[in-house]
């Protein structure tokens, strides 16, 4: 059988199964019950959790695509449970964030592409191809359609789907649908939070906040200022308006 490279130095758990022609070098931990695929590359600076599972080809923790980049020690910090499909290739932080980080329960899908000082969050789920440039982040239980390009800096909220073959642009706000081209809002994405247990009444009151926001004619500022008059306070209603209020970038249009 022919036997990976490990370095002697890098710290790896009880149960992990390492392939064959698995490339790990020194800086490297990895959790219990971890199964590395054949012809994987894991690079300094990666921190593997328990039970992942990296499927062949895949590069973990890699140098950034950075022309700032100059040899300074980061990471990628991957957690629990996450699934690292064929050929997905991460890279590590740069000295701005220092670490790209991936969280629990994470699907990435084959050939996708995650940049330099991403976050991704738990539970979501990156599909084939998927790119993400510099500093994205992703947050819980979104889901990211294939072939979908994603800009520098750009914030996806928590429970959003965009469609497959979208180039963002902007932020999308949580629980709603992006989709078209250019990327717009498609509505809420109901099916979605139904999955994740949300009751009609949640999805109703969530619906109504964005007819304020993208369907009554007001500006951002203005739509906020209604949705807090007029919407009883509430989870949701307060994840929307600190992400849109927040927002960097501008979030995506009608």
């Amino acid at each position: 059988m022919i036997k990976s490279n490990v370095h002697t130095e890098a710290e790896i758990a009880e149960n992990v199964k390492i392939s064959s022609f698995c490339t790990i070098e020194k800086d490297v931990k990895i959790g219990e019950g971890t199964w590395i695929g054949p012809n994987v590359s894991i690079c300094n600076g990666a921190r593997i959790g328990k039970n992942c599972k990296i499927y062949q080809g895949a590069i973990i923790s890699s140098d950034p695509q950075d022309l700032k980049y100059d040899g300074e020690k980061t990471k990628t910090i991957i957690k629990d449970n996450t699934t690292i499909r064929e050929y997905v290739t991460i890279n590590k932080g740069t000295k701005s964030n220092i670490e790209t980080i991936i969280g629990s329960n994470v699907l990435v899908m084959a050939y996708s592409h995650i940049a330099h000082d991403c976050i991704i969050h738990d539970n979501v789920i990156l599909v084939n191809n998927s790119s993400l440039s510099g500093h994205v982040e992703i947050c819980e239980h979104a889901i990211i359609g294939g072939i979908t390009a994603i800009q520098q800096f750009v914030k996806i909220g928590p429970y959003a789907y965009v469609s497959g073959g979208s180039l963002v642009r902007k932020d999308i706000p949580p629980f709603i649908k992006a989709a078209g081209s250019p990327l717009s809002y498609y509505g809420v994405n109901s099916i979605g939070l139904s999955r994740k247990k949300f009751d009609n009444n949640k999805i109703n009151e969530i619906n109504n906040i964005y007819r304020v926001m993208f369907q009554s004619n007001l500006n951002v500022t203005q739509a906020i200022k209604k949705i807090n008059k007029e919407f009883k306070e509430s989870k949701e209603k307060e994840v929307i308006i600190n992400f849109i209020s927040n927002s960097k970038n501008g979030i995506l249009k009608r």
